[in-house]
């Protein structure tokens, strides 16, 4: 209830509030906050006219109450769930963009071998998963730019291979690879992240101290490749998805620099949670599910 009453106060903002939600009294919750601040011995809050600001002490409790009371919650609420006989929700972060496609063809499969548990995708964490997991908003991470913390386990998923995409009548479509200096003159779309976090900046345009002729960011796979298509750009993406538009798209794929560039996909989960029988099911089918 401490803990509750810190972290309530400090997000409501004023006492009045903060009681409202708490379901208490504003007296009683000011009674509650100065037991607290006896019991620890040092102050928690700072009273300036009718605002409060939390102390250093105060701060540092805040910090623990953001880290224990999700996990409580998830407790609670799976132990509800033990409680109707039922196995509970598998929340699942993306880091991965153009992993999506390949999320679909995992997630059919294992709801119909696992009729107890539900799925729930979240993808706007900018880049934030590996803070998600610590903070119990996600139980499994998909992310080609894994974390290895202590108190998380990462599992690689399937190999692929980053590929630049080009219209099938751009000049580049017929090249064993394309060089860094040949992107100068074209204009690059890519999913809407910070260029540090981008294999064709990080591992191919930096290195070689090259950027393209313009930057362009679209959200959505299908909207980009139908850019690319048309001649308006050239992207890079994962090559067993590209080669599967190319079905129905006119657009090919070429080998970024004469090596290539390599990458992982990996599924990270808090570690004493990777003994759910069905968190472990869903890593089992993900890697039968590997893109060909």
């Amino acid at each position: 209830m401490h803990l509750a009453i810190v972290q309530e106060v400090e997000k409501q903002g004023s006492l009045t509030a903060a009681a409202n939600v708490l379901c208490v009294t504003q007296s009683a919750l000011s009674h509650s906050m100065k037991k607290l601040e006896q019991q620890l011995g040092t102050d928690i809050w700072l009273r300036e006219r009718r605002s409060l600001r939390l102390t250093q002490a105060g701060q540092y409790l805040l910090a623990v109450a953001n880290r224990v009371l999700p996990q409580l919650d998830l407790a609670e609420e799976r132990l509800r769930q033990f409680a109707q006989g039922e196995r509970g929700t598998l929340r699942i972060g993306m880091e991965c963009h153009p992993c999506y496609q390949w999320l679909l063809k995992i997630v059919s499969p294992y709801l119909a071998a696992w009729p107890d548990v539900d799925v729930d995708v979240k993808q706007k964490f900018q880049f934030g998963g590996i803070g998600a997991l610590f903070g119990y908003e996600i139980d499994l991470l998909v992310t080609p730019d894994p974390l290895f913390k202590p108190g998380l386990k990462f599992e690689p998923v399937f190999d692929y291979e980053q590929v630049l995409v080009v219209a099938r009548s751009h000049p580049l479509a017929g090249a064993g690879y394309v060089k860094p200096q040949q992107l100068t003159r074209e204009v690059l779309v890519t999913y809407p992240v910070e260029t540090d976090r981008l294999d064709i900046y990080n591992q191919f345009l930096m290195p070689a101290g090259v950027t393209p002729k313009r930057h362009k960011t679209i959200e959505t796979t299908d909207i980009m490749l139908q850019m690319v298509a048309s001649g308006r750009g050239v992207a890079a993406l994962p090559r067993w998805l590209v080669e599967e538009y190319a079905e129905r798209m006119d657009v090919v794929p070429v080998r970024l620099g004469p090596r290539g560039i390599a990458k992982h996909i990996y599924l990270g989960a808090r570690e004493p949670e990777t003994q759910i029988d069905y968190l472990k099911a869903f890593v089992d089918i993900a890697r039968r599910g590997v893109p060909s």
